[in-house]
This record gives structure tokens, sequence and C-alpha cells, in this order.
């Protein structure tokens, strides 16, 4: 199945439900008692707001009230998130939290007005995984071969990425960094969107591309592009012939993936913090949401509010490093 033809199905699906629905009845006394809007700081139709709009339908049937999506755009979603950062700790604005506008932004951008952790943290919701892979007639046959021949021959292969600064070139900067290598033992040639970047790798116009798996996971399937790692613990479902980064011998690129998660504004109401972590428990156990969450090109990932902030920190912390080795921080 054509994850991106699928994704379409399910993004028209998600947004014709015109969320909020009706909530039922017998709603519970004290928080909430009326709706909760969830801030997407990104695009409608984007991954951000499905991801959003995924989680209202479900998440209002076990909360009891309706849960309102409100797109609020703008610089690469500070806009909406310091929106909710600024927001009353009541629960009743929360933030569908990326990993783009809550770790590679404020480390890129220490300047912006919010920190990574100036939010209070509520629940991971699901990960975006992060593939990379050769042209199907590559010499480059497995992810050793592609290490061996950047240790060899530094400085002479090329990479396609999304653009300058995207999670997509971290990965091999990370990876370099491992090797004990320079920022430059591969030539990022970056494009417009991971779309353009992965029809690069296809067309042969670089060595190597690494991006998010819904995005280059179909020239996987057609066997027009060959994979050589994933960057999930377990074998991604779509593509179980590409081997893990743990699987070849650099866990450590585990760190590079896309994800989703619920934040509220700092110091939220506690009772609210623990109603929504009940919520997101029941949601975990979905199989609507579940399902929806695969379909989108995502692995469902609910965890703690305490297991949220561990994983932002050293998100953060990673893209925080990489940021200042690679000399991409803007000012601060």
């Amino acid at each position: 199945m054509n994850i991106r033809n699928a994704a379409g199905r399910v993004a028209v699906a998600v947004l014709a439900l015109g969320v909020p629905l009706a909530a039922g009845p017998g709603a519970a006394a004290g928080y909430p008692d009326k709706p909760v809007t969830i801030v997407a700081p990104f695009s409608a139709g984007g991954d951000s707001d499905l991801a959003a709009r995924n989680l209202a339908n479900v998440a209002q049937k076990y909360l009891n009230q309706p849960v309102m999506v409100v797109n609020k755009t703008g610089a690469s979603g500070v806009t909406g998130s310091n929106f909710v950062a600024k927001s009353k700790g009541d629960g009743y604005t929360l933030l569908l939290a990326r990993v783009g506008s809550q770790a590679v932004t404020p480390a890129l951008q220490p300047n912006i007005p919010y920190k990574w952790d100036d939010f209070t943290f509520i629940g991971l919701l699901e990960l975006n995984p992060y593939a990379c892979a050769v042209r199907a007639d590559s010499p480059i046959k497995s992810f050793d071969d592609l290490v061996q021949r950047i240790k060899d021959k530094p400085g002479t292969l090329t990479y396609s990425t999304a653009g300058v600064g995207t999670i997509h070139g971290m990965g091999p900067q990370l990876l370099f960094e491992r090797l004990g290598l320079d920022k430059s033992a591969a030539t990022e040639i970056p494009f417009k969107g991971g779309g353009e970047a992965s029809t690069a790798l296809v067309g042969g116009h670089v060595d190597f591309g690494c991006s998010n798996v819904a995005t280059i996971m179909p020239h996987i399937q057609s066997r027009a592009v060959r994979g050589l790692v994933v960057t999930t613990p377990e074998r991604y479902e779509g593509i179980p012939d590409v081997p893990t980064a743990r699987e070849v011998g650099y866990p450590e690129l585990e760190r590079i993936t896309g994800w989703s998660a619920l934040y509220g504004p700092p110091n939220m109401d506690k009772a609210a913090v623990e109603q929504w972590s009940k919520v997101l428990t029941q949601v975990k156990n979905d199989k609507e949401w579940a399902d929806t969450t695969r379909k989108l090109g995502s692995v469902p990932q609910v965890r703690s509010p305490q297991e949220t902030e561990a994983f932002a920190k050293e998100q953060f912390e990673t893209y925080d490093g990489l940021a200042r080795k690679l000399g991409l921080r803007q000012g601060g």
C-alpha cells in the first residue's frame, strides 16, 4: 500500500470529522467542564494538524467534553507554541508539540520567546521514524558499506536533505560525529522539502539520503531505492527488510526521529494533567487512534509525563549539541 495515498485518504477523513464533535452525555464534574482547545502550530493538513485532529477525535469520548483543534501558524511553529506557553495553566489550552518547534528550533534559535522546557509535559503521542537509503543500483549495499565509504573517502559522497538545519540533515551529522569525522565528511545537498530530497535520491542526483519513513518508504517498497537503516527500536512494519539503528551498531541514531506530543502551559493545574494522563492511557489502547496513527506513517508511542520530559530533554540536547558543533546557532 502506498503510504502517501493512505495518508491522503486518512487526512481527508480526519479533516472531514469537523473536530470538535459533540461530546457524549455524562460529563464529569470538575475538569473539564467546557471544551478543550489543542493548538496545532503548523498549517491545516500537515503532520501536526492531522496528529492533533486524530487525538481530538478519540480523546473527547474519554474526556467527556469536545476537543477543538485550532491552527496558529507562523515562524516554524514558534507562534502557536508561544501562544500556549503564555496561556493560562487551567488545562483548556494545550499544544500539539512537534520535534521542530519544541527541540530543533529552540536549539538553533535560542532567542525565541520560549525554551524547550517552558511547558508542562503531558505525554508523548507518536514517533515519526527516520530512514536512510541509497539508489537501488548503488554499489553501497548496506549501512556498513556507507560508513566505510565515508571513512575511506571523506568529502566525496553527497546526500539530500529537506533543508539546512532540518532533522533530515542532522542524522548524517550525528553519524559523522560518532565516527569522529568532520561535518564535511559528506556533502549536504539541501532541497525545499522531503519529497524533493527523495526524488533527488531516486533520480541519482545524490549518493544517499535520509528522511522521514513516510516520505521514503514508497520508494523502498517499489525497490527504486535500498533502505540501509531505520531509527525505530524494532523493524518498521512497512519495510521489514531494513535493519534498525541498533542492529547496525549505531543505537544513538534512534535520537533522530520526528515526534508528536501533548504539552500544556507552564504550571498547568495538576488535576488537569492527571486527567489527561488517564485519557492518554485510554487513547493508547484505542484501536481507532492507533490505526489512524499508523496510516499517517507514525508509530504509536504514548508515554507518561515523566518519560516525555526525559525524552524531550534528550531531544533538545541532541540538536543543541549538533547546532553548536555545526555552527548553526543563531545568536544566544
